[in-house]
């Protein structure tokens, strides 16, 4: 079985990122969402709420395991007999820093190979900080995330029709 490994913050997961796990299980038998803490980042959401609506979002999605994870990535991919990362391009700018973690990752354990995959055009613009942008501002999220997940938005700060947003992202 082959085995892919979908790292990512996830902060919160969006359309985009369920494009790319559609997309990598065309190649992998199954495919680990391995989600990081990330505290640099100062996510909105926790890790056990992340976690939480990625296996909302990935639920009637067969070959799909969602997991926390801390460490080296190279070293949790090796202990689930994960044979690649799974990384998303949406634009050039991704590149830079993408190419710079893959020769490092490489450099830690050369049997772990990258793969890029660019999401859809109907994707290839969403962030999850654009999502929670749009939504802090009052705008309307559901092309952006899931169901689940706006309603996590909104749960988590409830946005007052013509507030201008409460929340600056």
């Amino acid at each position: 079985m082959k085995r892919g490994i979908y790292p990512g913050t996830f902060d919160p997961v969006t359309y985009g990122h369920l494009d790319l796990i559609k997309r990598s299980l065309t190649i992998f038998d199954e495919v680990v969402v391995a989600v990081a803490p990330n505290p640099k980042k100062m996510p909105l959401f926790t890790l056990e709420e992340r976690v939480e609506l990625i296996k909302e979002a990935v639920k009637d999605i067969s070959g799909v395991a969602v997991e926390p994870f801390g460490g080296l990535l190279v070293d949790y991919a090796k202990r689930r007999g994960c044979a690649a990362l799974i990384r998303g391009l949406r634009a050039v700018s991704d590149y830079e820093f993408e190419m710079q973690m893959t020769l490092m990752n490489r450099r830690l354990d050369k049997s772990i190979e990258t793969v890029f995959l660019m999401p859809s055009e109907e994707h290839s613009f969403i962030s999850s900080t654009i999502a929670k942008e749009v939504y802090s501002f009052g705008g309307s999220v559901k092309t952006i995330v899931p169901p689940n997940v706006a309603a996590a938005l909104r749960k988590k700060y409830p946005i007052k029709k013509g507030s201008g947003g409460l929340i600056n992202f």
